[in-house]
């Protein structure tokens, strides 16, 4: 019986931003843009910039050092942003889940940009907590975050599921004992999920 549905953001409720902006300033800069994305992403994770240890502008400072970019930390912050776009037919389910009687929460390894992007676009109402990386201190990298969410939220791990686009993160919940699906399409998402309980459908 699943009683929490954990909802990753980037590639799940939006547009993965975070990977096709560091893409697209890769290609600007003339690098080789999966070379880039590694440099980042690893930078991310290895210098706590996802777990609250460093800001944007040091972040930042640190990738123009290690990769030769130029561009102003606005414009980088920028290339990312406006590429998380978010889905409203996800909303729509987190709504039809809501209605089911399932609580929701957003379970994402994400910085301060998800504040200013859900500032832009008012959905973080929809849920029940916010669960960001930034300011928890740590990572689905972690499995200790996925014991800390499921007793924050006062549920049992089987009584969890996460939605998330790694398939790395779901392993590690489900080795933690939440249940899991891998997004990876409209369609199987949400077929997958009328397995694991009833949606109602709006008839208007």
């Amino acid at each position: 019986m699943i009683k929490v549905v954990f909802f990753d953001f980037g590639g799940v409720l939006a547009e993965e931003g975070f990977r096709e902006g560091l893409l697209a300033i890769a290609r600007q800069h003339g690098l080789d843009p999966q070379e880039f994305l590694k440099t980042a992403v690893d930078l991310t994770f290895n210098h706590g910039f996802v777990t609250g240890k460093i800001d944007g502008k040091i972040y930042w400072q640190m990738l123009r050092e290690k990769t030769g970019i130029h561009a102003s930390n606005d414009a980088l912050t920028h290339e990312v942003l406006s590429r998380f776009t978010i889905r409203p037919w996800m909303l729509d389910i987190v709504k039809k889940v809501k209605q089911a009687g399932i609580r929701v929460a957003i379970l994402s390894d994400q910085t301060t940009w998800l504040d200013e992007f859900a500032k832009n676009y008012g959905f973080f109402q929809l849920f029940e907590r916010i669960f960001n990386s930034y300011y928890i201190g740590m990572c689905k990298r972690d499995l200790a975050l996925f014991d800390y969410v499921v007793a924050e939220m006062g549920v049992k791990p089987e009584e969890a599921l996460l939605v998330d686009d790694n398939q790395g993160n779901i392993e590690r919940a489900k080795q933690r004992g939440l249940q899991g699906i891998i997004f990876q399409s409209k369609e199987a998402f949400e077929s997958e999920l009328k397995g694991k309980f009833p949606l109602h459908e709006n008839h208007q």
